[in-house]
């Protein structure tokens, strides 16, 4: 995870300096630690790390950082993943509408979310990353774990000339991704 970080820091500082200068600083362990005991919560190592390179962007930044969302700092996520949870069964009564295991890392501002998903939700593979629509029934996972996702983003940067560049982009190259699932609202 390391090594595609360190490649889309590259990537990022070359492709787009402006947006690369609004990212947050990175968190160091100890506020992770600090987090993670505030929300009740233990962080796998590959999202440690994500936020241990850069803490989401800066909250006056609507930039997109890749498939039209904002990446959301680590408090933004754990507090917007509490608050989601403590919808289900009131405002959320469809099974999977939110699950408590979703982390929201990215956002569109919209109320749309890209999910860190730490419990495996219609697959078992704990890492994947899912979307949620506030309001529609589609769940699809877009990225088996958050590395290939990453390297999705770097495979877009190394293909596309700075020249070129639209800051809309969606990462669309995994392979057998995304996979879909829809909701029964029954």
């Amino acid at each position: 995870m390391q090594k595609q970080l360190k490649v889309l820091d590259n990537h990022l500082k070359v492709s787009r300096p402006d947006f690369y200068l609004k990212l947050n600083t990175p968190l160091k362990e100890n506020e992770i630690q600090a987090l993670e005991e505030r929300f009740n919560v233990s962080l796998p190592a590959d999202l440690k790390a994500l936020y241990q390179w850069k803490n989401g962007q800066n909250d006056r930044c609507y930039d997109s950082f890749v498939n039209n969302s904002m990446f959301m700092p680590l408090e933004e996520v754990l507090d917007t993943a509490k608050e989601m949870t403590e919808m289900i069964g009131s405002d959320f009564e469809i099974d999977n509408w939110w699950n408590e295991n979703w982390l929201p890392i990215f956002h569109n501002g919209g109320g749309d979310h890209i999910c860190y998903d730490m419990g495996g939700t219609f697959t078992g593979q704990m890492g994947q990353l899912i979307e949620f629509w506030h309001a529609d029934n589609d769940r699809n996972i877009i990225a088996p774990d958050l590395k290939s996702f990453i390297e999705s983003i770097n495979q877009f940067y190394e293909t596309k000339s700075v020249m070129d560049f639209d800051e809309y982009f969606e990462v669309d190259n995994i392979k057998n991704f995304p996979q879909k699932f829809y909701l029964n609202g029954e």
